[in-house]
């Protein structure tokens, strides 16, 4: 019986401790047979193989094609294993593993070597995915610094972080794995006709003639291709006959949303109307009319005593959050059922941490059901996720999830609520609609605490008329001393006072 037994978390939570030392001990030994069975149900089953397909076995065939080896061998230390491509980059550092003599470390100084290997290849809050093993004499370390044996102390820790960092960026160059454009053609499309044939003189002439290739030559054509082309007839096709010059047409925003949740429905599906309208004193309650977006990330909201600049994306946090927040106390969101259900496999340690999370998400409209070997069948998600984004909102979701997993103040319920507002809120950069903006603001000033977000940053900043009146005053005040003095008392450009 354990000496701390009160201590423990819930069966889920230990049992995704053990799932980790597991994953640590099988790793280390892709030649042995290893097996996992909890409660009954088998959770790992690994072949005997080699270091690349265990790693795919334990964290999952998405990294079958986007690994990169890592081998290096020297008098004075070896180092091999496995890098991911910079595309498999995660908020998290979950899939990150140090071996030395084949016993897992965790080293902050040399995850950082790795961090530089990647320099300028991924996005400075993303971390690479990495299994690498480190042999050297064992009378160069120091095991004896932590009771878990996990921290270690290198005799020379500047060899091993240069060796760390250039075996990296080495494997990474070797395999080409840099930005490039590929400029090479299929084959099928070099034996077209309009490849391989020459381009006549008669051909020339015909094309010139046509008024679809006048109108794109001609200058100050730009606003008369409809009315002097071919293309006019793909109105009808459209179905925006009733739409003249100028008019602004609806355009489809779904595919480009974090878990399909962006453009005209992210906001009209996340409307919150909790009914705790925000005391403002009088004046002070902005409208939500001529809104003004800047630099697709600031909402400028005019108010009657100045104006609120207001962040799209915090905004949006706060509003998800408290609609999940009302979800898993008794309101639940709800779910469109899936005609065809679709399926996802999970990594083994996301698979106990989503089974740990199921209740809490039936309630936030995402009906999950284990289907056995780590996958789970989708019977149904929320209004505001687009078919076909499913997975990708749960993948995300668990990778937030475990961005806040290290901090004890949370419990588990408020990790989720948070993990989805930020996950599923609209981002800074994303251009917004009249309505969309409108709804946005309404939304947030019926919000409880429409000030700030569920982690402390303000949703918006008041300006003040008064303030502005007075900074503008005193520029004003200047000029007209300036203007009284006499000329010979002025620069030549009646700026400054001599």
């Amino acid at each position: 019986m354990p000496a701390r037994r009160n201590f423990l978390k819930s069966n889920a939570a230990e049992l995704r401790h053990i799932v980790d030392e597991f994953i640590r001990v099988a790793m280390s030994f892709p030649e042995i047979f290893f097996s996992f069975t909890s409660n009954g149900q088998q959770v790992f089953h690994l072949e005997k193989g080699n270091m690349k397909q265990r790693i795919v076995q334990l964290l999952g065939n998405s990294y079958a094609s986007k690994l990169v080896p890592v081998q290096e061998h020297t008098d004075y230390m070896n180092i091999y294993g496995f890098v991911g491509k910079p595309d498999t980059a995660k908020k998290t550092r979950g899939d990150q593993y140090f071996f030395v003599n084949n016993r897992f470390i965790k080293s902050a100084y040399l995850n950082h070597a790795v961090m530089n290997a990647y320099n300028e290849m991924i996005a400075k809050d993303s971390f690479p995915m990495y299994t690498l093993f480190i042999d050297l004499d064992p009378t160069q370390i120091d095991i004896n610094v932590h009771p878990t044996k996990q921290e270690i102390k290198f005799e020379d820790e500047k060899i091993v972080y240069a060796f760390v960092q250039s075996a990296v960026k080495h494997a990474l160059a070797q395999f080409s794995i840099t930005p490039t454009l590929d400029f090479e053609l299929d084959a099928s499309i070099q034996s077209l006709d309009a490849v391989s044939k020459p381009f006549t003189d008669e051909n020339k002439s015909a094309a010139s003639a046509s008024s679809l290739y006048n109108t794109f030559t001609k200058k100050h054509q730009s606003h008369f291709i409809e009315s002097k082309s071919e293309l006019k007839h793909w109105k009808a096709l459209s179905g925006a006959e009733g739409y003249e010059l100028g008019e602004k047409l609806s355009v489809d925003r779904s595919s480009t949303g974090p878990g399909g949740l962006t453009g005209e429905d992210f906001l009209v599906a996340g409307e919150l109307h909790s009914g705790n309208q925000q005391s403002e004193g009088p004046g002070r309650r902005p409208t939500a009319e001529n809104l003004l977006q800047v630099h697709n990330t600031f909402i400028i909201v005019q108010t009657s005593n100045g104006y609120y600049l207001l962040h799209q994306q915090n905004a949006h946090e706060r509003i998800l959050y408290e609609r999940f927040a009302l979800a898993v106390e008794g309101k639940p969101i709800a779910t469109q059922q899936s005609l065809f259900p679709a399926t996802i496999e999970l990594a083994a340690a996301d698979a106990v941490l989503l089974k740990e999370l199921l209740p809490d998400m039936n309630h936030l409209g995402n009906l999950l059901e284990p289907f056995g070997n780590n996958t789970f069948v989708i019977q149904g998600t929320p209004a505001d996720v687009n078919q076909g984004s499913e997975k990708m909102a749960i993948e995300k979701m668990l990778e937030q999830y475990k961005h806040f997993s290290n901090d004890l103040k949370f419990s588990k319920r408020e990790k989720l609520l948070r993990s989805l507002a930020l996950q599923q809120s609209v981002k800074a950069g994303t251009a917004l609609t009249e309505r969309e903006m409108k709804v946005l603001v309404e939304d947030l000033f019926n919000c409880s605490v429409p000030n700030s977000t569920a982690n402390g940053k303000p949703t918006y900043l008041e300006f003040k008329k008064e303030e502005l009146d007075k900074l503008f005053g005193e520029v004003n005040h200047s000029r007209k001393m300036l203007s009284a003095c006499p000329d010979s008392y002025r620069d030549v450009e009646g700026g400054m006072v001599h």
